[in-house]
């Protein structure tokens, strides 16, 4: 399956919209490809704002989140990539969703066999059990 990564970014990015709340973006600066302000970044970790106000040309993909913002009055292009987004919240009311470290959403549905066998998947048989 895909990560569900992107698209729970952008339901939560329209549901803080729709309420009139400002998204702050949690980003993890170190991954590869995060192009951000270094200067805003404190214990390799940096909170954007992503309001419509505070952006332009905003874009969540499937593979990033990416606008042009001014930092200091200097204009810089801003690309997180999706994988880099720990949070996404309310700066009013903190309401959002943290999410998990990166390989936990988009491994094997069902687990991988170590011996070499088949497992059984009793999950998809029915379970009874009788109430007297």
């Amino acid at each position: 399956m895909t990560p569900s990564r992107p698209y729970l970014l952008r339901a939560i990015y329209d549901w803080l919209i729709d309420n009139d709340q400002t998204p702050y973006l949690l980003v993890d600066a170190n991954t590869e490809g995060v192009i951000v302000p270094l200067e805003h970044v404190q214990d390799g970790k940096i909170i954007l704002n992503i309001s419509l106000t505070a952006t332009q040309d905003l874009e969540l993909t499937n593979d990033a989140v990416s606008f042009n913002a001014r930092f200091g009055g200097k204009p810089m292009h801003v690309n997180v990539p999706v994988m880099a987004a720990l949070a996404l919240y309310s700066k009013e009311n903190g309401r959002g969703m943290m999410f998990p470290e990166e390989g936990i959403d988009d491994g094997p549905d069902t687990p991988t066999p170590t011996d070499g066998k088949p497992q059984k998947d009793d999950s998809s048989k029915p379970h009874l059990t009788l109430v007297k």
